[in-house]
């Protein structure tokens, strides 16, 4: 087998349907076969992924875990490279695959790759803004990342969290490599942790934007404060970084934020409808996530019974887990 696409489900509804569907729609040289781990729905998921001729794994909710979660469902097969792919992310077209395994096929020291998010159309301003410009920072082409500058990597805090970037809504990894390191077992961010210890391994990355997918969220306003908690902690995880250490700074950075939100919004050459909805909403927005950035990067000083409070009432992946 020369893939494995292993996707992670709950409650994927009919996205879910419409991303099995273009996985299989598929047109490549290269056999595949599809994998997916349900983790209790309540919806009809199990009954879409039925549909296709995919293996189906059911585990317990409380079993799930984004590192291990993903180890198994990548043990259950035998392709020589591990395609991860969540429920929510829309391969752009039928080449999605091929392109993705012909850009790890480039590099033999490639340990893993990832591909293009593009905004769904109707995406909210703001998110489609950072989701574009954050790519575009990859490249335009297939480009293989690695550590070739050391002094640079043990000093500068930027080019470290650039060759740590690793998404699995849609990555691929080499199962060789995989089977010597597999993900680490953690609530959040396994794939930049995965990442950050490959590069530092001497092993190279493949950024690969004609294996696009689309992905993004028009979450509830209210969610934000809790995905950034998370996000945030994964952060100082991965890479020691604490947004703000002080509120006075966590209170000029929101505004700092917010400033540049706001001349994005207001900008002439920007055709954006509902400017006063958008300039409320990045204000809010911009809030949540330097005081949940805040709360996160003190995280590791706080006390065990402090650790427990703030994860049950604000982290999303207690909630996912625990639900």
């Amino acid at each position: 087998m020369d893939v494995s696409i292993v996707i992670p489900v709950k409650n994927g509804g009919e996205l879910l349907d419409r991303v099995l569907k273009r996985i299989f729609e598929q047109k490549t040289q290269f056999q595949y076969e599809v994998i997916c781990v349900d983790s209790g729905s309540t919806d009809d998921s199990l009954e879409i992924i039925k549909k296709y001729p995919c293996q189906l794994y059911e585990i317990q909710p409380q079993e799930f875990g984004h590192g291990k979660t993903r180890n198994y469902g990548a043990g259950k097969g035998t392709g020589e490279f591990i395609v991860f792919l969540t429920q929510d992310a829309l391969p752009v077209n039928d080449r999605w695959l091929e392109n993705f395994i012909c850009a790890m096929k480039t590099d033999e020291e490639a340990a893993g790759g990832f591909g293009k998010h593009l905004p769904y159309p109707g995406c909210n301003v703001l998110d489609a803004r950072d989701i574009n410009l954050h790519f575009k920072g990859f490249g335009e082409e297939t480009t293989v990342h690695w550590i070739e500058d050391r002094a640079r990597y043990d000093t500068e805090e930027g080019y470290r969290h650039f060759l740590a970037f690793f998404s699995d809504n849609n990555s691929c990894l080499r199962r060789s490599v995989w089977e010597k390191y597999p993900y680490p077992d953690v609530n959040f961010s396994e794939d930049q942790i995965w990442m950050k210890q490959m590069m530092e391994l001497g092993y190279k990355r493949v950024y690969c934007p004609d294996a696009a997918v689309y992905h993004s969220h028009n979450y509830p306003l209210k969610t934000y404060f809790k995905r950034y908690y998370d996000e945030y902690k994964g952060i100082y995880q991965i890479h020691q970084y604490r947004m703000f250490k002080s509120v006075p700074r966590m209170i000029y950075g929101i505004l700092r934020i917010t400033k540049a939100d706001f001349c994005y919004i207001w900008g002439r050459s920007n055709q954006i409808e509902h400017k006063l909805y958008w300039t409320w909403y990045a204000a809010v927005r911009n809030s949540f996530r330097c005081i949940a950035g805040y709360i996160a990067g003190c995280y590791e000083g706080y006390s065990d019974r402090k650790k427990a409070f703030f994860d049950r009432h604000i982290s999303q992946q207690h909630d996912q887990i625990h639900q």
